[in-house]
Parts: C-alpha cells; sequence; structure tokens
C-alpha cells in the first residue's frame, strides 16, 4: 500500500514507517551487497584458463556492473521524481534479487556477467534511499539520520562478509542465493508496507528527455556552482575507494593465502567501523565540526589506511593490513553521511531524485574507472599499486573539497 505524504518540515514528525523501511531497506542492503564479496574470486576461478588474469576478470564484473548503473542512474532518479519512491525503489530491489540469483546460478562466465548486468540495470536503490531519507528528514537533521543509515548499512556490511564466508562452506553459490532470498523479503515487505514519501505537489509535472541521458545529467550536476567540487573531491576518492573494493579479496588471496571465511571477517571490519563511528564518533563529530570538515578528516584517514594496506603487500606482513582497514573503514564510515548531508542539503525536493542520480552516476563512473584501472595496476606493477594510487587520488580530492563553501558555515 501507498500513502503520499507532505514534504517533511522540522516542525512536523517523521512518518514511523517510512523510517522502519528506509532502515531495514538500508541493512538489507549493506547484507545483499557485502554477502558475495569474499567469494566472488571463487566463482570466477573454475573459469579462467590462466591464474593471472583472474584479478582482471573480477574486477571486470564490478566494473560492468558500474557501466548499467552510470546509465540508468539519472532515469531511475528522474523517475523517482516523477512517480515517486516507492515503485522505483521495489523495482530495484527486485532487479538485484533476480542479478544475486543469476551469478549463484553460474555455468559460464558470461552467465555471471547477465548476473550483474541486471544487477546494475537495476543499481539505483541507494540513491533513491537517499531520496526518500531526504523526502521525510527536515533538513537540519539530514547529516545525523545519513548516519544512522551508514550505521545500519554497517551492521549489514558486518555481518554480510562474515555470513558469506562462512555459507560459503556449503557451496561458494550458497551466498548469493540468500542474497537473493533476503532481498525478495525486502522487496515483500516493502510492498506490503513501504509508504509513499514524495508528496503529488512536489513531483515532476513531465520528464524531459534530456533528464534520461547520463551526459547530459552528468554535465548539468557539475555544472552547479555549489556541487561541483564536492562531487569531484568525492569522485577521486571513489575511484581508489572502487578499485580496493574490487581487488581485496584477490589481493588477500595471492598475499597472504586467505580463504572466504577469512575474507569475510576482514570485510566485516568496515561494517564494524560505521556501527562504532555513528554510534560514538559522529555525534561528538556533529557538534563541534561542519560537514566539510568531517568529510575531510575522514579523506585523510582513509589516505593513512591506504599507506598501511600498501606497506602489507610490500613487506608481507598482514597486521598492517588489518590496523589499516580500520583507519580506512572509520574515514569511509564518516566521510559517507557528511558527503550526502551536504549533498542534500543544497537542493529543494523536487531534484533530490536527480541530483541523487546524478551522484550515484558519479559513483559508477568511478567504478567503472576504478576497478579496471586497479586491476592492470595490480597486475603489472604489484599488489601494492591500488593503494598507492589510492594516496595519490585521495589526496588531490583533499584539496578540492577545500575550494567548495557547501557545508564551510
Amino acid at each position: 500500500m501507498s500513502t503520499d505524504q507532505t514534504t517533511t518540515q522540522s516542525t512536523e514528525p517523521i512518518d514511523k514507517h517510512a523510517l522502519i523501511f528506509g532502515l531495514i531497506s538500508v541493512f538489507l542492503c549493506g547484507i545483499g551487497f557485502s554477502i558475495i564479496m569474499p567469494v566472488v574470486p571463487f566463482l570466477v576461478a573454475p573459469y579462467i584458463s590462466n591464474p593471472a588474469n583472474q584479478a582482471i576478470v573480477v574486477t571486470l564484473l564490478t566494473s560492468v556492473y558500474a557501466v548499467c548503473v552510470f546509465f540508468v542512474a539519472p532515469g531511475l532518479g528522474a523517475l523517482s521524481d516523477r512517480y515517486g519512491r516507492r515503485p522505483v525503489l521495489l523495482l530495484c530491489l527486485l532487479g538485484s534479487a533476480i542479478g544475486y540469483f543469476i551469478f549463484g546460478l553460474g555455468g559460464a562466465l558470461w552467465v555471471l556477467f547477465l548476473g550483474r548486468i541486471i544487477e546494475g540495470i537495476t543499481g539505483g536503490s541507494i540513491s533513491t534511499i537517499f531520496a526518500y531519507f531526504a523526502d521525510i528528514i527536515p533538513r537540519e537533521e539530514r547529516t545525523k539520520y545519513f548516519g544512522w543509515m551508514s550505521a545500519v548499512v554497517g551492521i549489514g556490511s558486518a555481518i554480510g562478509p562474515t555470513l558469506g564466508g562462512l555459507l560459503a562452506h556449503f557451496g561458494y553459490s550458497v551466498p548469493l542465493f540468500f542474497g537473493a532470498i533476503i532481498t525478495l523479503l525486502n522487496v515483500l515487505y516493502g510492498y506490503f508496507f513501504m509508504p509513499e514519501s514524495l508528496a503529488k505537489v512536489n513531483r515532476l509535472k513531465e520528464i524531459p528527455l534530456f533528464r534520461l541521458n547520463p551526459l547530459t545529467q552528468l554535465l548539468h550536476i557539475l555544472s552547479m556552482k555549489n556541487l561541483k567540487w564536492l562531487l569531484i573531491s568525492a569522485f577521486l576518492m571513489w575511484i581508489p575507494n572502487s578499485s580496493l573494493q574490487a581487488v581485496f579479496s584477490q589481493f588477500t588471496i595471492d598475499t597472504f593465502n586467505w580463504k572466504p571465511a577469512v575474507i569475510g571477517l576482514m570485510f566485516s571490519i568496515m561494517g564494524v567501523q560505521d556501527i562504532l563511528s555513528q554510534g560514538f564518533v559522529m555525534p561528538r563529530l556533529l557538534v563541534k565540526m561542519t560537514d566539510k570538515q568531517i568529510a575531510m578528516l575522514g579523506m585523510l584517514s582513509e589516505i593513512m589506511g591506504y599507506v598501511l594496506i600498501a606497506a602489507s603487500a610490500l613487506v608481507s606482513y598482514y597486521p598492517f593490513l588489518i590496523v589499516g582497514m580500520f583507519i580506512f573503514g572509520f574515514g569511509d564510515s564518516i566521510f559517507g553521511p557528511s558527503f550526502n548531508g551536504m549533498l542534500s542539503k543544497s537542493i529543494d525536493a523536487s531534484e533530490q531524485g536527480r541530483v541523487q542520480g546524478g551522484s550515484q552516476s558519479i559513483q559508477a563512473l568511478a567504478r567503472m574507472i576504478g576497478p579496471i584501472v586497479g586491476g592492470q595496476l595490480y597486475v603489472s606493477l604489484g599488489h601494492s599499486a591500488p593503494a598507492v594510487m589510492g594516496v595519490v587520488l585521495i589526496g588531490g580530492g583533499v584539496l578540492v573539497l577545500f575550494r567548495t563553501q557547501i557545508g564551510s558555515s
């Protein structure tokens, strides 16, 4: 069922059903996405004749997903601005479930790519959820609630990789099927209980064709003076982050000969950091620092994390990797809510879907570039090369973010 709601103002109560559904959605998104991370290299291995090419194929599977998101995210954002968040979000979640199922079936390398393509085509769920929260949360409280979202994603992301590593004992495809099932359950919950967040009065009357063009939307978003530097700085950070995410499992296999359960435990560090940061650190930071200052602190922390990750490869010393992942995870956990807070505060209700979709497109573009570049650097220059790239690019991102005025007051 669906109920139209007016745009939330600071004097209006937040719809509890909307808040619960949104938090459940991001929790299950965290589990559904992260549960497959420890097993992807093992699913790919049977279809690769030359083991040296395995890292390239693993990163290409990440990139093809991002390619699809890049082309469809603006359209999904526009559709959510026109018809509401509810139908778009349910469609995205259903597509993710189908994609997980096909990926788990496997049987050939092209089937794995097909599963990722289907996931990517409906891969706008996160941006739609952010737009959904922007609809129901008062402007001055959005950074706090985006922090809660990050913490809930963190809980899902902490559970997902470890659960995936354990389920892999029953077969490498089992985590994919489990991810499909829990995502379908979320679709059913949303269908029966999710209220619509975008009032009809705030919806677009029609969707101009140019809003469906990802390149046009990308140029439009970057033409917004108050958003350009923010998005460019995030882009420079997303490139190495997506590279690390894509190559990490292969990195731990090649460098430390780790198995799925241990790899899953390492991925869980990111989720634990989200929980700790949002529960104990972010509330204190929000009292003393602006969104911009918090974002910059997060980026500097990620640089330190990348330095330790690179060192772990150079000296084959896994404690460096563990410490580096904790520091990186802290930076990532505080950057996300502060970035989304700055982004949502810069636009009105009718533009939330469009700008969040544009942001998703930019992130998808980074996720196209990052895994491909990171995979090539990994194969040609050594296991530490993708982390070194992170130090360089995020260092540039810090300098770029310094120029923007968003969140500086």
